[in-house]
């Protein structure tokens, strides 16, 4: 007998068109390399990797959970700034696990990844925009993923917090010379494949995880996914706000994905290789994984109460500019996402902010063309960029207390499921 889930995947398959419907359509009709639809057998393919998790991160967290309070994770903070064989006598697990991180496949250049970060950076706080708005928002089109989520509790009151550690972690592993190992991206990179498998592990504790409607919490499907928000969603949003990335620039930011995507443990059979590789995986993801429901409704608005919360400021002026925010984020997400999904996630719909992003990516592209000819513009543009990514983070760092080891999320209290 069919379930649910197989059933709307099914109409999915014979009718690709239902995804075009619903979003995308200016980004596929601008950007992709012609028919991207899947053969059944290539769905059912990846949809195998929906009961896939990361063995070697689930096995450290199990030694973490079974050590003394403080100890397994103090294990793993110092093979993170020292190396595995600073550790001469360390639990089986851990030596496992870094083995395997530390043996740096043949396919990594650090030269590309260093100018995929170069690319990313010359743009400034601009990347913001389509991480939260089309990255983060078009994440919460997935309900499978999104159900270990809702189940850590909170979501109103940890959004905000959620989409500046979000932006924080993204700043770390995009970063110049951060992805070499036991620098800060790569150690970022690491500790969240960490809070992936504590999230888990708690889930699998929970009597009432759905796995036949839901798959194995944070799965390989749904981690790839993700991986996709970061890199291919990333550069078709900063393409639709105007930016003019190079081919080899493209080619460079999705080399740099794919190799933190290694990092936090997804295999690399369903690593995108090239930008027409994560096309065809991003379409494929959303036929089958874009089934929205009624929690997707409540972290959208979730996060447009963050939009608000970060972008306010003092007295009548602060209000305008928090109510500026909302409109021009969500404009944002509409622009990538399309009517009918925006719509389903009640994200608000005001014309002339539409009209004031249409007009900035105007803009936005005009300029790029003219610095494109300017000798030494993009060096500028990367000094630029790097500085006002240094003082966002500082803003952020008196606004919200982050924490980058992540600890917060290793002691996550469940609830049960909505």
């Amino acid at each position: 007998m069919k379930n649910v889930t197989d059933t709307k995947e099914d109409a999915l398959l014979a009718d690709p068109e239902l995804l075009r419907q619903g979003g995308f359509r200016l980004a596929v009709r601008l950007f992709a390399p012609g028919d991207l639809r899947a053969s059944e057998g290539q769905v059912r393919a990846l949809r195998r990797y929906a009961r896939v998790a990361d063995p070697l991160a689930d096995d450290v967290v199990a030694m973490i959970e079974a050590s003394p309070p403080g100890e397994g994770r103090a294990l793993f903070e110092r093979a993170l700034t020292d190396g595995i064989d600073a550790l001469p006598d360390a639990p089986p697990q851990l030596t496992e696990f870094f083995r395997s991180v530390e043996a740096t496949p043949y396919w990594v250049d650090q030269r590309r990844i260093e100018r995929g970060a170069k690319a990313i950076i010359r743009t400034g706080l601009l990347g913001l925009f389509p991480l939260g708005d089309m990255s983060l928002m078009g994440g919460y089109l997935a309900s499978r993923a999104t159900k270990s989520l809702v189940g850590t509790g909170a979501i109103e009151r940890t959004a905000s917090r959620r989409l500046v550690e979000t932006a924080m972690w993204w700043i770390d592993v995009t970063t110049p010379g951060a992805l070499r190992q036991r620098e800060h991206g790569y150690a970022s990179a690491l500790r969240v494949r960490l809070v992936h498998a504590h999230v888990r592990a708690a889930m699998n504790r929970r009597a009432d995880w759905d796995y036949e409607a839901w798959d194995q919490p944070v799965n390989q499907v749904q981690t790839v996914g993700t991986l996709l928000l970061f890199s291919q969603v990333y550069v078709l949003g900063m393409r639709l706000l105007g930016v003019r990335f190079h081919e080899r620039e493209r080619a460079d930011i999705l080399h740099l994905w794919r190799y933190v995507g290694w990092l936090m443990g997804i295999p690399e059979e369903i690593l995108p290789v090239t930008e027409e590789d994560s096309w065809r995986l991003l379409w494929l993801l959303a036929t089958t994984e874009f089934i929205p429901d009624e929690d997707s409704k409540r972290l959208a608005a979730a996060l447009v109460t963050s939009h608000a919360e970060v972008g306010k400021g003092r007295g009548a002026a602060g209000k305008v500019l928090s109510h500026v925010s909302v409109r021009l984020h969500s404009s944002i997400s509409r622009l990538v996402l399309g009517k009918t999904n925006a719509d389903f996630l009640r994200l608000p719909d005001d014309p002339l902010a539409k009209g004031v992003v249409v007009a900035a990516a105007a803009a936005n592209f005009a300029t790029e063309t003219v610095l494109r000819k300017v000798p030494g513009a993009a060096a500028v543009q990367e000094r630029l960029g790097e500085a006002g990514r240094r003082q966002y983070v500082s803003r952020l760092g008196k606004l919200f207390r982050v924490d980058p080891s992540y600890a917060r999320h290793m002691r996550t209290e469940t609830q049960p499921a909505a």
